[in-house]
């Protein structure tokens, strides 16, 4: 099972990482802003969010 856990923490990244880039091109200031004023660190954050939220959904019990 660690390959549906691979899966869902890369399909988080990966919407995370379009989700940042458009959150930039919409929303993002210009200036002092320390996530939003870079599409590089937009996307950056965006997809650490991503993994970590599509990370959340794994159903597997922990020990």
């Amino acid at each position: 099972m660690k390959n549906k856990t691979a899966l869902l923490w890369l399909i988080g990244c990966i919407i995370g990482t379009v989700a940042g880039y458009f959150y930039f091109l919409y929303f993002g200031c210009q200036g002092s802003c320390a996530i939003t004023s870079s599409p590089v660190n937009s996307t950056l954050y965006g997809t650490v969010m991503g993994g970590l939220v599509f990370s959340m959904f794994d159903t597997k019990k922990k020990k």
